[in-house]
């Protein structure tokens, strides 16, 4: 059968839950892609921020519970790579062990459908690494198996010799899928004379920040099990090398450990948040509430092109502004130069950082991060009668700054260079929200704050919020939230992203503020 004209699938693996273990190649393919087919238990944030030209379709495995059929997801598959798209297949860890990327590949290729295999780093040696269990060592494993605890309901596929693999004492056995046949394997291990005493652990969440790593015995892994309320996806470790788990830890001992924070965030703007709180130890949950789109006004750009006033300033009161009004500068006014007469104000440092980061150095920043202050402090400290102003902002701006530099003599120019909207969450993210609800919520702008009620709805957003500390980036955005009824834990003292992540992590870590 001849390969299909133009389409391709990508079968990628996605790691065992920290995104930043996908392979640089599998990054690469992803977004490339037309459209990503992706399944329960991939990192979110490798969906929640690919560009909005990529269709995303969910087909939800997860223990027990298939979304779409395994025969529905190849023909799918299939028929998108036939339509000539990329298809990038996002599984989790690694697609050829126990991820059935293999029938997906055989099914492929008898359809003369191209594809390409990226494998991805597996569950068992993800969680060994990060809980500090490894698979091999000189003195004590010298071999590894891997082995599904899952029974196949299809009496037709082979089942695991429980029995002889409890004669192999000099390795490590980990088993994938075995919560709840815990009992059965370990009843059959020791009926085929494996000792009781030998070392076990079970790996919960491996490689997220709220992994959960328990020692054992082999003989006492069932009860511990069921007392523990272990929960998948979840591994078990069996073997001598479990002695060394104390020794060789790493991953526990950051600040925010054990911490979901929930990021709202744009996407398109979130990665320094999420790399930094990733930094400290935290879970990343990427829900961003709201999203920016370009907005080009040639009106108001041909009227910022006519200005010719001896004094001129630019204002910005978001890192949205900076970013818009620089690119939309360059490709229909000119380059930079031409921003030679103007004074600059930014409303704070997180949007004179923006600025500076393209070279440009804020006029004036005023004591407190608020439009308001901005407008009184720039009036109070400059002389702006018969001073031509640009006020650049978003659809959802502050009318009010404009009215208060007006008062002062000032002609104000609103050039709107972007707009703000609430995003839809790819399918499947938000069940996740509420299977396992963050400890903390950031706020980077009232806007987060708007977009979360807008896109749950009162009662939804009400119940997470209940339950988790609100982390806000200044007082502008606190005062959103005092209408909503949210009083945060949280407030940075610096309002900006660096600001408000050290907010945080001093919050939970007192201690390192006295240092």
């Amino acid at each position: 059968m001849q390969e299909s004209e133009g389409g391709k699938v990508f079968l990628i693996g996605a790691g065992p839950g920290d995104p930043e273990l996908i392979t640089v190649r599998g990054k690469r393919r992803l977004e490339i892609c037309d459209v990503v087919v992706y399944d329960h238990l991939i990192p979110d944030e490798l969906v929640v921020t690919l560009p909005d030209r990529i269709e995303k379709r969910y087909v939800g495995k997860q223990a027990g519970h298939h979304s779409l059929p395994q025969d529905e997801i190849n023909a799918l598959l299939a028929s998108l790579a036939r339509e000539g798209k990329k298809v990038g297949r996002l599984k989790g860890a690694d697609p050829l062990i126990f991820g059935r990327g293999g029938e997906e590949a055989r099914f492929l290729k008898e359809g003369g459908i191209p594809f390409e295999i990226i494998p991805g780093v597996t569950a068992a040696v993800g969680a060994a690494a990060y809980s500090g269990i490894p698979c091999t060592d000189r003195t004590r494993a010298s071999f590894v198996t891997f082995a599904t605890g899952h029974k196949a309901k299809d009496t037709s596929v082979a089942t695991v010799p429980w029995e002889k693999f409890a004669g192999c004492e000099g390795g490590t056995l980990i088993i994938y899928m075995g919560v709840g046949e815990v009992a059965s394997i370990v009843g059959k291990l020791l009926a085929g004379g494996r000792k009781a005493s030998t070392p076990a652990a079970v790996v919960e969440r491996g490689t997220h920040s709220t992994q959960r790593r328990i020692v054992s015995t082999l003989g006492d892994l069932p009860d511990l099990v069921k007392r523990e309320n272990v929960q998948p996806p979840a591994l078990f470790f069996i073997g001598n090398v479990v002695e060394l788990a104390g020794q060789i830890e790493w991953f526990g001992s950051r600040p925010l450990y054990g911490k979901r924070i929930m990021v709202t965030r744009p996407a398109d703007q979130a990665q320094d948040l999420y790399d930094s709180l990733r930094f400290w130890g935290a879970q990343v949950m990427p829900y961003p509430t709201i999203a920016t789109r370009e907005n080009v006004d040639l009106k108001a750009w041909g009227k910022f092109r006519k200005i010719d006033r001896d004094k001129r300033w630019l204002i910005f009161t978001s890192e949205n502004g900076v970013r818009y009004f620089i690119h939309q500068l360059t490709e229909i006014v000119g380059d930079i130069r031409r921003l030679a007469d103007y004074k600059i104000a930014a409303v704070g440092f997180g949007t004179a950082r923006a600025l500076w980061s393209l070279n440009l150095k804020s006029d004036f920043v005023p004591s407190k991060a608020t439009t308001e202050v901005l407008a009184s402090e720039l009036c109070e400290k400059h002389d702006l009668e018969g001073a031509a102003i640009v006020r650049v902002q978003g659809n959802l701006s502050n009318k009010k700054i404009k009215e208060s530099l007006a008062e002062a003599g000032a002609e104000v120019l609103d050039l709107e260079v972007y707009q703000t909207f609430h995003p839809t969450w790819p399918e499947g993210i938000k069940q996740k929200l509420f299977e396992t609800p963050p400890h903390i919520i950031t706020f980077t702008s009232g806007s987060t704050a708007e977009g979360l009620h807008k896109i749950l709805g009162p009662e939804e957003a009400r119940e997470i919020i209940s339950g988790a500390d609100a982390a806000s980036i200044g007082p502008m955005t606190t005062k959103v939230l005092a209408g909503y009824g949210i009083t945060p834990a949280i407030e940075a003292e610096l309002h900006s992203v660096p600001g408000l992540v050290e907010a945080i992590v001093k919050h939970y870590n007192p201690q390192l503020s006295e240092k």
